[in-house]
């Protein structure tokens, strides 16, 4: 008897962006797992997005693949994340197609779609379908998946009711969603918020993405759309630091014509033009205290009012935030509502700075050396260099005040520069920009080659000695109780090993 293989996916955000902007260089899991495949004998794809939107896609798959008449199944669901759900739905387009039966072999597909559809097809292929799962990701393309485990199909329904936690543990330790592949790291740090925001991606509520500038917080943005049910709808980054503090109601709730000086028409909006999908306040910590009452506002009733408008209109948006400020200490000194700021920290991401990423900037130094040998829009005679040791070195000692951001456009600065096809380190010292050292703390400096803890010790001694000094108007015995001293003698012998017995002593 000969066997069929049957490949049965569900269609992803992923695989539709990469339709969608015809991007054939990363095609999305479905196209990779069919072009890295021997072939199989039927693709059967199911969608919970329509078939409006679906079909083109499968059209484009066609095309590119080769393959013809792709099968697509619309499955209506009330949540993409509902397990029970998802089980019944599925086991029932299953039944339909008249599986199991021995002549074919299906092929369970788990990179596109939600945890809880991949953690269905993990079940169904263990118990009453079985069948082979397969994954697929940019780093290590297509790739077979096992998980030696059996559960009772009777009690399926009933266990996917009251287990989700561990289902989503069991697929979660695996396989995780590939709409953050573009995240690239390994250390714990990073895995950590990873982990968090592939969680608040299924909950339906603001999130608020901290961290410094050039650490990654609208990448991470943009994949926490894109693995949650608004997957389908508008994602619109606005920069709130760039809009001018007077415009800012306007850009953000929109202003009826005639609203103010220079409104000659209508404007909805970006909450407007977000509608179903999820609104990106970048720097939002720049708002002005008029706008941060209106967003207050619009976070509680679901509404905006244009301005120039008399009457709300309902919205439906969900607000990703994002701020390199510590927004706590705005809040402490009032530049920031509080009641704005716990009504945004619902789901609360801390990127780290790259300097605390242990492991991940050689990484990324990879990553971005292949991206620009592969095209990057050089000329071929600029394409194909490598590091020299001594470069590799400096890139790695390097502190990164600008984070990721600066380690990039640092290696396009060396590809640019490099004489041969080996970057030196000379070439790559001159890359680096040399910035005025920011205003750190004593505990948060950054460790790397050549870090003195001495200097740094001698140097927080000078400044208290000094402003002790200072406050007491020169007077060593005040001086010394300020510092905790037993005796102004003490405080003697500390000016003196600083430099700094130039003072008069008023007792």
């Amino acid at each position: 008897m000969t066997q069929e293989s049957w490949l049965f996916a569900w269609i992803g955000a992923a695989d539709h962006q990469a339709a969608e902007a015809d991007d054939r260089e990363r095609p999305g899991p479905i196209a990779s797992a069919l072009l890295a495949h021997e072939r199989f004998d039927r693709v059967l794809l199911l969608t919970n997005y329509g078939f409006e939107r679906s079909k083109p896609y499968c059209d484009w798959l066609e095309v590119l693949t080769g393959y013809a008449d792709v099968d697509l199944y619309e499955i209506d669901l009330s949540s993409p994340i509902n397990y029970a759900e998802i089980y019944e739905k599925v086991s029932a387009e299953l039944k339909l197609v008249r599986l199991p039966r021995p002549e074919v072999v299906p092929t369970f597909h788990l990179s596109p779609g939600t945890p809880a559809m991949i953690a269905v097809w993990i079940l169904l292929a263990k118990t009453r379908f079985p069948a082979r799962l397969i994954q697929t990701s940019a780093q290590r393309g297509l790739e077979r998946v096992d998980f030696n485990f059996d559960l009772a199909s009777d009690f399926l329904p009933e266990y996917l009711k009251r287990s989700e936690d561990r289902i989503e543990r069991l697929a979660g330790e695996q396989l995780g969603a590939p709409e953050f592949a573009r995240i690239i790291h390994r250390s714990p740090a990073m895995r950590k918020q990873l982990d968090r925001a592939k969680r608040i991606a299924a909950f339906d509520v603001p999130v608020l993405v901290l961290g410094e500038t050039g650490t990654g917080k609208e990448l991470f943005a943009q994949a926490i759309h894109a693995a949650s049910k608004r997957a389908s709808h508008p994602f619109i980054p606005v920069n709130c630091g760039a809009i001018p503090r007077e415009l800012a109601n306007s850009e953000l709730f929109g202003h009826k014509r005639g609203a103010f000086t220079g409104a000659d028409r209508d404007r909805e909006g970006h909450f407007k033009a977000a509608e179903g999908g999820t609104l990106f306040l970048d720097e939002i910590g720049d708002l002005p205290s008029d706008t941060q009452v209106r967003l207050l506002r619009t976070l509680q009733e679901r509404e905006v009012t244009p301005v120039g408008a008399s009457k709300p209109m309902e919205v439906n948006v969900r607000i990703i935030a994002a701020t390199h400020r510590d927004l706590q200490v705005d809040v402490a000194v009032g530049r920031f509502r509080e009641d704005l700021f716990h009504r945004l920290a619902v789901g609360i991401i801390h990127l780290p700075a790259l300097r605390e990423r242990d492991g991940d900037v050689e990484l990324l130094i990879d990553h971005f050396l292949d991206q620009l040998n592969s095209g990057a829009g050089f000329e071929p005679e600029v394409q194909h260099k490598k590091l020299s040791p001594e470069a590799r070195r400096f890139l790695l000692v390097h502190p990164w005040p600008g984070n990721i951001r600066e380690l990039y456009h640092a290696l396009v600065r060396s590809v640019i520069w490099s004489d041969g096809d080996t970057i030196t380190g000379e070439e790559v010292r001159e890359a680096l920009l040399q910035m005025t050292p920011r205003c750190q703390g004593v505990l948060d400096r950054p460790l790397h080659k050549g870090f003195d803890l001495q200097t740094l010790l001698d140097e927080v001694s000078r400044h208290y000695l000094e402003r002790a000094m200072q406050q007491a108007s020169n007077r060593k015995k005040l001086a010394a109780e300020l510092l905790g001293f037993p005796h102004y003698q003490t405080l003697t012998n500390w000016l003196r090993r600083f430099d700094l017995e130039g003072a008069d002593d008023k007792g």
